[in-house]
C-alpha cells in the first residue's frame, strides 16, 4: 500500500523492484535483494534542503541515486510493499560517533534524532533492516557494511574497530509513512542547525567530510 513519500505504486519504483528481484521466489530473498539494492545502489547524503518535502520521498532518493537514512529506508519499504512483502518504517534516536563535524555542529552534538530504519514482515516476524550507509561510503571511512540475512536483525554497530560508533538512546515507534511534520517540529526544537541556511554552506559532500 503507498503512503506519503512511501511512493510504493510508483512505476519508477515497481520497475525497480522488479528488475532487483528477478529471478526471486522467496520473501526472504527478494528482501534480502532489495536491502543490498537500496543500501549500496543509493549513495549515502545527508547534505539536503530539510524544509524541502520531496527530499523525503523514497522516489525522490532513487531519482537522484542519493538520500539520507529516511528517504533510503522509505525507498527501501516502498519496494518491498511493490513485491507484496508487508513493511514499515522504523525511527530512533540515534548517538552516532563517527560523523562529519558539520553535522555535529547542525545537530548540535551527536544525537541525531529520527534516525530511519525499515521493517520487514518475513517469516511471522518483524526483521529491522538498515540501509542507509552504502558500500562505498563504508570502505572509505573503515566500517564494515551492515549485511542483512531475512532473518535477524540488521541495525548499526555499537563498535567500528575498537572505537565507539553508535548508540540507539530512544525508540520513535514505527509508522507506516513518513512523519514529515513530527520531523521537522522535533528538529526545528532540538537540532535546528539541520534547518540553517548555514548548513550547506561550503559543504562539498558527506563521503568528502565524514570523521573517518
Amino acid at each position: 500500500m503507498p503512503a506519503d513519500l512511501v511512493e510504493s505504486d510508483s512505476p519508477e519504483i515497481r520497475d525497480f523492484a522488479r528488475k532487483i528481484t528477478l529471478g526471486s521466489e522467496s520473501p526472504v530473498n527478494k528482501a534480502v535483494k532489495l536491502y543490498n539494492a537500496v543500501r549500496d545502489l543509493i549513495a549515502y547524503d545527508p547534505y539536503q534542503n530539510f524544509w524541502d518535502k520531496s527530499v523525503f520521498s523514497g522516489k525522490v532518493a532513487l531519482e537522484r541515486q542519493r538520500g539520507f537514512c529516511i528517504p533510503k529506508s522509505a525507498l527501501l519499504v516502498a519496494c518491498a510493499r511493490a513485491e507484496n512483502i508487508p513493511a514499515r518504517l522504523g525511527f530512533a534516536d540515534v548517538k552516532n560517533h563517527l560523523a562529519s563535524k558539520r553535522m555535529i555542529e547542525a545537530c548540535g552534538g551527536d544525537l541525531f534524532y529520527w534516525h530511519s530504519y525499515c521493517e520487514f514482515y518475513l517469516d511471522g516476524k518483524w526483521v529491522k533492516a538498515t540501509p542507509a550507509f552504502d558500500r562505498d561510503l563504508c570502505k572509505r571511512t573503515g566500517l564494515t557494511p551492515l549485511e542483512f540475512d531475512g532473518r535477524n536483525d540488521s541495525i548499526f554497530h555499537p563498535f567500528a574497530g575498537n572505537r565507539r560508533h553508535m548508540e540507539y538512546v530512544n525508540s520513535r515507534g514505527v509508522y507506516a509513512a513518513v512523519p514529515f511534520e513530527e520531523i521537522l517540529s522535533t528538529w526545528k526544537q532540538v537540532s535546528p542547525g539541520l534547518l540553517a541556511k548555514g548548513y550547506l554552506s561550503g559543504a562539498t559532500s558527506f563521503s568528502n567530510e565524514v570523521d573517518a
